[in-house]
């Protein structure tokens, strides 16, 4: 199964609805690694690494699933995994 890097962009109603701490949860359910971060524009950034179909599962479910959150825009940008050994939260 080919790995992949996903940095994201969240927009939309993604901060102070406990955004960060679904998508942990999301993806160590799913076996991803990586990070997310909330950002001062009011956006939250993140990067997904792992099987490509799980990672687009993640972003998925950030976007549609997230039972307070409004995510009116993603970006994606799709790269060369970096070898994470967890997933996190920044902050």
């Amino acid at each position: 199964m080919e790995k992949v890097k996903a940095h994201v962009f969240f927009s939309g109603r993604v901060q102070g609805v406990f955004f960060r701490a679904f998508t942990e949860e999301k993806a160590k359910n799913l076996g991803i690694t990586g990070w997310v971060r909330n950002l001062r524009d009011g956006r939250v950034e993140a990067v997904f690494e792992g099987p490509k179909d799980k990672v687009e599962r993640l972003i998925y479910l950030c976007q549609y699933k997230h039972p307070h959150a409004r995510v009116e825009k993603v970006e994606v940008k799709y790269g060369e995994p970096e070898g994470y050994a967890d997933f996190e939260i920044r902050y």
